[in-house]
């Protein structure tokens, strides 16, 4: 078995044609038509059926699929760590963050980094806490950065925490609660939140705290958007518990305000996660250096 043969099999798995995996993998129908048939031959099992006009991965082929991912990408990674222990000049840093963090946390220390590494390519895919642990899993990034209310395997993975997240509850400036000089989560329950959905891992969180606080809120609108939730509360939909690094820039210029609130601190941990067994590239640990170096300026 060839790593051309799995590269083939990944990419027909995503497009479920034939006809468009030889186009993007530069080569004939026939071709791909040969690996794959190869392929099942080596694994003596199909790994695809045709319905009609259609194709499907079987169950073999699903089952397979985050192994050829994993054999593919770990190929990747020996490569370019190679590369990179003889010259930080070229390489990639490939990672994942959540969208918080991705988005209002590691723009600046990646401009630290780009600063000090300017050819190294870089790839942050933001996106749910569920693909990013099943990019992990499968080699598709290096490691991850995210809250520490995420739980993890502790047993395969090693994660570290190196900043402290503040949740604040926000308002536009006329609220009434923003007038008042202090108060209580009591004040704050009768109030329509703008929380994201369920599923989320900050919704989870917050509901958790305000559990544990004996707040029930009832009125809600969801918006499954960070700054679709910003733009609500400052036209005045209603308020919102955000993380404090999401709404600096909104409350330093006045378009929303932090209501004051006695006694509260909804606060998680951001931290970086990656295999216990992973041998990271010089280039992710040079950016973990970083991450480190902000926790000891904290």
């Amino acid at each position: 078995m060839n790593i051309n043969k799995l590269e083939t099999f990944i990419t027909l798995s995503h497009c479920l044609n034939f006809t468009e995996a030889a186009e993007r993998l530069y080569c004939s129908q026939p071709a791909v038509s040969m690996q794959i048939q190869s392929l099942e031959e080596d694994l003596e099992t199909r790994l695809f059926d045709r319905i009609g006009k259609k194709l499907y991965l079987t169950k073999q082929g699903e089952l397979f699929k985050p192994y050829a991912e994993q054999i593919v990408n770990l190929l990747q990674a020996a490569k370019e760590h190679l590369h990179q222990m003889e010259d930080m000049s070229a390489g990639t840093l490939s990672f994942g963050a959540s969208n918080f963090v991705g988005v209002y946390l590691l723009p600046s220390m990646l401009a630290q980094y780009k600063a000090q590494f300017p050819n190294i390519n870089i790839s942050m895919k933001i996106t749910s806490s569920q693909q990013l642990t099943q990019l992990l899993e499968s080699n598709g990034v290096e490691f991850l950065v995210l809250s520490d209310h995420i739980p993890i395997d502790e047993t395969r993975f090693y994660a570290s925490t190196f900043q402290q997240d503040h949740l604040v509850f926000i308002a536009p400036p006329h609220h009434p609660l923003a007038q008042q000089d202090m108060c209580t989560l009591h004040d704050l329950q009768h109030e329509t939140f703008l929380m994201k959905p369920d599923h989320s891992a900050t919704r989870h969180f917050l509901d958790q705290k305000l559990g544990q606080a004996g707040i029930a809120i009832s009125n809600t609108i969801e918006i499954s958007s960070l700054e679709g939730i910003k733009q609500g509360v400052i036209h005045g939909l209603g308020i919102a518990a955000v993380s404090g690094l999401a709404v600096k820039q909104e409350i330093d210029s006045g378009l929303l305000v932090k209501i004051p609130m006695e006694d509260v601190t909804f606060e998680r941990g951001i931290r970086y996660i990656f295999h216990k067994n992973k041998h990271l590239s010089p280039a992710a640990r040079q950016f973990i250096a970083l991450l480190d170096a902000a926790a000891h300026r904290a």
